[in-house]
């Protein structure tokens, strides 16, 4: 089934992206800029960050397997934060100093993020469509 195809490259994607940009961020905490309109940040923040939101995309991944479509997407969308909230990065003063492969996987896994929650609302769309009755 090619939606299936397409989750399971959306979402491992994703996984394999927040993977190397959560890992850099706790790595090198005291690396990356703080400050600015976002909330204080931890290192310990950032992996239970990373397990609670990649939990979220486990089960809705399983459950979009299982047919589950409506409630997978919806714990997808969940998911999507965790690329989605890289954003946050560029609210701190000083994230240019960054080099450039920082950047790099901070703007991949924001993509994921995006392509996560993209999937999520194109698939339920999608299969309400597929559902419509077209005629008699």
């Amino acid at each position: 089934m090619p939606i299936l195809r397409l989750l399971n490259i959306v979402f491992f994607t994703a996984v394999a992206s927040s993977i190397v940009h959560y890992t850099d961020n706790y790595l090198a905490f005291d690396r990356f800029p703080q400050g600015g309109p976002a909330p204080e940040i931890t290192d310990d923040s950032i992996w239970i960050a990373w397990v609670v939101l990649t939990a979220f995309g486990v089960a809705g991944y399983l459950l979009y397997r299982r047919g589950q479509i409506r409630q997978g997407a919806a714990l997808l969308a969940v998911y999507s934060i965790s690329g989605l909230i890289g954003l946050g990065h560029y609210t701190a003063p000083g994230m240019s100093e960054l080099a450039w492969w920082r950047h790099m996987h901070i703007w991949v896994d924001i993509l994921c993020g995006i392509a996560v929650l993209a999937f999520a609302i194109w698939s339920v769309r999608e299969t309400r469509v597929s559902a419509t009755p077209t005629g008699p």
